[in-house]
């Protein structure tokens, strides 16, 4: 995975050029625009669960166990007699909303210690370097893994496992964009005269190392949602009986010659939302690559 380190002018100052970059990047090619179409109607079909799912997911019935695809149930039903298509729109919302928030939070704090780390540079830059190191040690599966393993399940604490194993990713880069920018002549300027620190960070440390910053946070939305899929397959994502994309499928695998249909359909949703989020990642990045501005 490639981070471009170059600040892009068109982004940190505004203007029409903020617009141009969004136009390049997500309608810049037919690839990229089929893959917003589709994380547009995840989208939908996750704010819309209640009206689009014909039936309650958690309801259980003994007379529609392992059914198969019918104009009454499209992806037929599970070991529990659970309509596996309302369990998939229920379970989008768990699934995008980990993909989406546990990146976005990720961002903040890692970028917020990668720019303490790289400005204040000595003592403070070697405390944060080695835990940041410490926690770049571990695979970030095995991370959440121990984390989630501490804290057990739940929404929010699944949010606080993919966060935290994504922080150290953030961190790496803002330091070493941090370590950057400040040699430029006008941040040396501004030092020299004595602007406040705080005006230094927020006016032109954070803007100039924002770019790369995007493109890992979008690259990383589909990392997060695969992570939550792997935890709640684990067990200690999210808990039975709501619905995930990784229970559906554990769920289906426990059940693979009753009805392989959850297995099927929550696969598909997890590869075509992946997919297409890694499509609008690339191009995020190729359109704030300095050498095609």
């Amino acid at each position: 995975m490639t981070i471009i380190a170059d600040p892009v002018p068109e982004l940190v100052d505004g203007g029409p050029g903020r617009f141009d970059f969004l136009r390049r990047a997500l309608f810049g090619r037919p690839a990229t625009i089929v893959a917003v179409v589709i994380i547009a109607a995840f989208v939908v079909v996750a704010a819309l669960a209640p009206i689009l799912a014909p039936y309650d997911p958690l309801t259980q019935s003994m007379l529609r166990i392992n059914k198969s695809p019918s104009w009454e149930n499209w992806l037929g039903t599970d070991q529990f007699g659970r309509d596996v298509l309302s369990r998939m729109i229920y379970g989008s919302r768990n699934s995008l909303l980990f993909g989406l928030i546990s990146p976005f939070l990720a961002a903040i704090f890692g970028t917020t210690l990668g720019v303490i780390a790289g400005y204040f540079g000595g003592v403070v830059d070697r405390i944060i370097s080695r835990v940041i190191d410490l926690l770049l040690a571990f695979p970030e599966l095995l991370l959440a893994i121990m984390i989630a393993a501490v804290l057990g399940g739940g929404f929010w604490n699944v949010i606080v496992v993919i966060t935290v194993a994504f922080i150290p990713g953030f961190a790496r880069v803002a330091r070493a964009q941090t370590l950057s920018v400040k040699q430029d002549p006008y941040v040396e300027a501004a030092i020299a005269i004595g602007v406040r620190t705080p005006v230094i960070i927020f006016r032109h440390i954070i803007p100039n190392i924002m770019a790369p910053i995007i493109v890992l946070m979008m690259l990383w939305v589909a990392s997060a949602i695969r992570l939550e899929a792997s935890l709640s397959f684990l067990g200690i994502g999210t808990q039975p009986p709501n619905p995930s994309w990784g229970n559906i499928i554990r769920d289906g695998l426990n059940n693979l010659f009753g009805s392989p249909w959850p297995i099927i359909g929550a696969g598909a949703a997890i590869t075509l939302v992946v997919l297409a989020f890694n499509l609008v990642g690339d191009a995020v990045r190729d359109a704030l690559d300095p050498s095609t501005v």
